[in-house]
C-alpha cells in the first residue's frame, strides 16, 4: 500500500535549482521513490555531480543546464525531459533566492528586478511551460518561504516574490484542476548556501542559531525534509490536495 502511495516508479519529474541544497534534497528523494528525475540549473557542473550520484545508486537522473528567468532556456527543458525520458508528469519550482538582506528604502532597484525575475516570474512562466506538456494527472509544485506568512528584517523583497508564489499557486490550481494539481511547500531555517549567504551565517554559528530559534521540532530543517514533504505533494498520497501552501518549518 505504502508503494502505491508514496511510489513515483516510470514518473518523469523536472526540479529546477537542482544542484544544491533543497533541489538536490527533492531530486534524491524522487530517484529514490522510482522517478525518472531531471535536474536543472544554471551551475552545470553542480547537476552533473547530482545527476552522477542518483545514477551512481541505480537511479535514473538528467542534468540539463537551465537559466528559468529565459523562457526560452525554460521550453528547452521541458522538451528535454520529454524528449528523453517520453513525458512528464512533475515539475518542482525551487529555483530561488536573494543573496541580499537590505532595508527595502536602500535595496538596489536592480536587486529587485532581479528578485522578482527568479522568484515570481520564473515560476509564471514555468508553470505554464510545464502545464503545456503534461497530461491528465501532473503535479507542480512550488517551492516558497515562511517569508511569505511574515515580514523578515532587509528581506522584505524577497517576501513580496513569495507572497506572489503563495497566490499563483491558488491560481494556477483552480486553473488547470483537475487536469494538474498545485502545491506549495514553504521551508522554515534551512541552511542551504543562499541562506547562510544572506544573513551572512558560517557552519560554525548554525548551533547559535537553532538554540535561538527554539524550533519546538529542536533542530534545522535539511533537504531531506523537504524531499520528503515534496514526495507526499508529488505523489498519489495527496490526490485531494491541491492550491495549498504548506509550512514545512519544525514549529517555527
Amino acid at each position: 500500500m505504502l508503494d502505491r502511495l508514496f511510489g513515483l516508479d516510470g514518473e518523469v519529474a523536472v526540479i529546477t535549482g537542482a544542484g544544491r541544497g533543497i533541489g538536490e534534497g527533492i531530486a534524491k528523494v524522487f530517484a529514490e521513490a522510482g522517478a525518472h528525475v531531471v535536474l536543472a540549473a544554471r551551475r552545470t557542473h553542480e547537476i552533473e555531480r547530482v545527476a552522477q550520484e542518483i545514477n551512481s545508486a541505480n537511479g535514473s537522473a538528467l542534468a540539463v543546464t537551465c537559466d528559468v528567468t529565459d523562457s526560452a532556456n525554460v521550453n528547452a527543458l521541458a522538451e528535454a525531459a520529454v524528449k528523453h525520458f517520453g513525458k512528464l508528469n512533475i515539475w518542482v519550482n525551487n529555483a530561488g533566492g536573494s543573496p541580499l538582506q537590505v532595508p527595502l528604502m536602500e535595496l538596489p532597484e536592480e536587486e529587485w528586478d532581479a528578485t522578482l525575475a527568479l522568484n515570481l516570474s520564473a515560476v509564471f512562466h514555468c508553470t505554464r511551460t510545464a502545464a503545456n506538456h503534461m497530461e491528465d494527472g501532473g503535479r507542480i509544485l512550488n517551492i516558497s518561504s515562511i517569508a511569505a506568512r511574515s515580514a523578515i528584517a532587509g528581506s522584505g523583497h524577497y517576501s513580496a516574490a513569495k507572497v506572489g508564489v503563495n497566490m499563483l499557486t491558488q491560481a494556477f490550481a483552480n486553473e488547470l484542476g483537475p487536469r494538474v494539481r498545485v502545491n506549495c511547500v514553504m521551508p522554515g531555517a534551512v541552511p542551504t548556501e543562499i541562506m547562510m549567504k544572506a544573513m551572512k551565517l558560517t557552519e560554525n554559528d548554525l548551533p547559535k542559531l537553532e538554540k535561538m530559534l527554539k524550533l519546538p521540532a529542536g533542530r534545522l530543517g535539511t533537504p531531506e525534509d523537504l524531499g520528503a514533504s515534496a514526495l507526499y505533494l508529488c505523489s498519489p498520497a495527496s490526490g485531494w490536495v491541491t492550491g495549498q501552501s504548506i509550512a514545512i518549518d519544525g514549529g517555527m
